[in-house]
């Protein structure tokens, strides 16, 4: 048998120790090449560029 606890915490209490766990919102910047949103300090995934220089190459898809 595991120990059970003597008396129930309050609302207040339970809700303090939830207080850091909330959803944040991604951090975008914008690509200096094409402008889009990616996250800071990784390469574009619309244009596969990093701080002016091209780091990958990308697949322009054909639209039929």
């Amino acid at each position: 048998m595991t120990p059970q606890p003597k008396r129930k915490h309050s609302k207040g209490r339970r809700d303090r120790r939830r207080a850091h766990d909330a959803l944040h919102a991604a951090n975008l910047v914008a690509c200096q090449n094409c402008g889009r949103m990616r996250l800071p300090h990784t390469v574009c995934p619309n244009c596969g560029q990093y701080k002016g220089r091209e780091v990958m190459a990308v697949e322009k898809d054909k639209k039929a």
